[in-house]
């Protein structure tokens, strides 16, 4: 079964304070080109994307770097719905999924206030110290349902974290609340741009069905 875990690209979404709104623009139509295309404006971290090592790290490795086995591999997610903040403590319950997944993902519950106001108030973060334990594992990236994996306006502690270690981070996902529980293979796939520090992504999941009997 396939969950898609990607909000739909369009004018009026959630994007973080300050940064541009992607545009979308008809750039030839039926009537005058014979043609339908479509002009898009907008910036690599926009919607549900991916954060490469060079986002926040002078010199580090760009997305279209990284083989294509990066995006892809065993997730789990943990419900922290309801929670002012991440900690390790209680991330700690989960030492041993943790181990055996190349992602984990972090369902907040921000996925539903999506393209609200709502949406860029308070959300829950890691911890400096949650963030600093999960990048001890052997992770290819961690993703939220929310707008970033620290809080707005700060000194982006946890992004150098993990981006330093090349676990990359996927923010703005959706349909986290589908997945809980369940063990699933996920990808990622970013546009393949030349050294770019981050790109949108077509995000999904794929749970394997019961065997037939």
């Amino acid at each position: 079964m396939i969950i898609d875990l990607t909000h739909t690209l369009k004018t009026g979404i959630s994007v973080y304070p300050d940064s541009p709104e992607p545009v979308f623009t008809e750039s030839a139509t039926f009537e005058q080109q014979g043609w339908s295309e479509i002009h898009i404006s907008m910036c690599t971290h926009v919607g549900t994307h991916i954060d490469a090592p060079s986002h926040m790290i002078p010199g580090a490795k760009s997305l279209d770097k990284f083989e294509l086995d990066k995006f892809i591999g065993s997730a789990m997610v943990i419900n922290c719905s309801g929670l002012p903040e991440i900690t390790k403590n209680f991330l700690s319950e989960y030492e041993k999924q943790i181990t055996s997944v190349d992602f984990v993902l972090f369902y907040t519950g921000w996925q539903h206030k999506w393209s609200t106001p709502e949406y860029l108030s308070f959300f829950p973060t890691l911890t400096c110290e949650a963030a600093q334990w999960l990048a001890v594992f052997n992770l290819k990236g961690i993703g939220f349902d929310n707008l970033s994996v620290d809080a707005i306006g700060n000194e982006q502690p946890n992004h150098i974290t993990f981006l330093e270690e090349e676990i990359l981070i996927i923010e703005n996902l959706t349909n986290l609340d589908m997945l809980i529980g369940k063990k699933f293979e996920l990808t990622c796939l970013p546009l393949k741009i030349e050294n770019s520090d981050g790109s949108p992504v077509r995000a999904f999941a794929n749970i394997p069905l019961p065997l037939m009997r």
